[in-house]
């Protein structure tokens, strides 16, 4: 089998990933009920602007709200009002943000019904530090979490026992009828665990959090390590009755992105392998696993034979070993596994849903066999790159960057390697 182009293949997987994940059709499948009061809506996460539209074009009685996003992300929408604030570092607008969620659903009643849209990149953009904590203190645990290594799980336990927002917290402060539709960029679907759970909670505690502390040698301010060995770091349980009359639903996930970009590269005479849609570590470690199965493919037939095209899908870490390095996960995935299959004919695109890959203004980067080849050609040594987490400034070197803008929704990260 030949494929012509094997970055128009793999960037069509790719498309048809965030196809399948539309906030729309998850949506109008989980329509609640009307109330008998009003419809106020609130949301946090990187296309949340794009939920809320979703939402205005399939509810017809009147509804009014606020969502937050990421700056940049916003849409037009009729009645919800779009607030941007940063991420993956919180700022002052995401605080007023929270603020602002907070006043929209405090003085509801019984009646009313209140619709969380939430998906990835909530818990940065909701910064809401707790009563002897300043906003510098959460941009500087953001800061030291995104650097850690810690999967995403284990930083949003730390993030909700240091938040009045997260945790179920933001559900907590309403007497509505809370109905939360979920977009999961999360390994395993957790909602609880997504945007750090504002309205829905989870089991963790305080000294859940301080053990992920100690785990990951977090230098946290002595403010918030006196507020976690606290009673007032502890958040609502699942079990609280005041969760009682309040439903979630996951609307869209990577599992079934990854089946939709399978039965696209199927129909292609392509056979597709989906690893799983939960892969969490090092990116560059699991970057040697992929690059290594990938050469056994090649070499031998074996554990699948050729031509296949292999998905995975989660969310792998990056701990940073050097200061001013640009580039994200997704980066940092690709330009492993190009030093780990140089020479060989295989192509491979690694990119985030999202279409943002950590800072910068990619979504990933594609690499194939002759991507270290390149890059010394200009000068450039990819090893010197990868030990200085600097990805972005390789791949854009050479052209291989992976540009979408934002899409609109977020199931975390999509990898696609293809052996012809």
């Amino acid at each position: 089998m030949t494929v012509p182009s094997p970055r128009t293949f793999l960037s069509s997987l790719f498309h048809e990933a965030v196809r399948a994940a539309d906030p729309l059709t998850g949506i109008r499948a989980h329509l609640p009920a009307r109330p008998k009061g009003r419809t106020v809506v609130i949301g946090a996460g990187k296309g949340a602007a794009q939920m809320a539209r979703a939402l205005e074009s399939v509810w017809d009685e009147p509804l009014d709200g606020v969502v937050v996003t990421r700056y940049g992300y916003g849409c037009e929408t009729q009645s919800i009002e779009i607030i941007e604030a940063a991420h993956p570092v919180p700022d002052a607008a995401g605080l007023a943000a929270s603020r602002r969620l907070v006043e929209a659903v405090k003085d509801l009643t019984p009646d009313d019904l209140v619709i969380a849209l939430i998906c990835g990149g909530g818990s940065a953009l909701l910064p809401a530090p707790p009563e002897g904590l300043t906003l510098d203190d959460e941009i500087a645990l953001n800061e030291m979490l995104l650097a850690s290594g810690a999967p995403i799980s284990a930083m949003n336990v730390v993030r909700k026992h240091l938040s009045t927002i997260k945790g179920g917290r933001l559900a907590a402060a309403t007497k509505a009828r809370v109905v939360s539709l979920v977009v999961s960029d999360i390994p395993g679907d957790n909602p609880a665990h997504v945007a750090s759970g504002p309205t829905v909670p989870d089991g963790s505690t305080r000294q859940d959090a301080l053990e992920i502390v100690r785990q990951y040698g977090l230098k946290l301010p002595q403010a918030a390590l006196d507020h976690l060995a606290s009673p007032k770091a502890d958040a609502p349980g699942p079990d609280d009755p005041i969760f009682a009359a309040h439903t979630h639903h996951i609307i869209a996930s990577a599992g079934v992105s990854l089946e939709a970009a399978a039965a696209l590269a199927g129909s292609q005479g392509i056979t597709p392998v989906i690893l799983s849609d939960s892969i969490e570590g090092e990116s560059r470690d699991v970057a040697l696993v992929h690059a290594a199965i990938a050469r056994e493919v090649l070499g031998h037939n074996r554990p699948f034979e050729k031509p296949v095209v292999i998905l995975s899908g989660g969310e792998t870490t990056v701990t940073l070993r050097a200061k001013g390095g640009r580039g994200g996960r997704n980066g940092e995935f690709a330009l492993a596994a190009a030093l780990a299959i140089d020479g060989h004919d295989v192509h491979l695109l690694a990119a985030d849903t999202d279409g943002i890959d950590g800072s910068e203004d990619n979504a990933g980067a594609f690499a194939d066999g002759s991507t270290v080849k390149r890059l010394r050609a200009q000068g450039l040594d990819p090893r010197r790159l990868l030990d200085g987490n600097d990805s972005y400034s390789g791949f854009q070197a050479i052209g291989d960057l992976f540009e979408t803008g934002p899409t609109g929704t977020n199931v975390n990260d999509f990898r696609a390697i293809l052996i012809r």
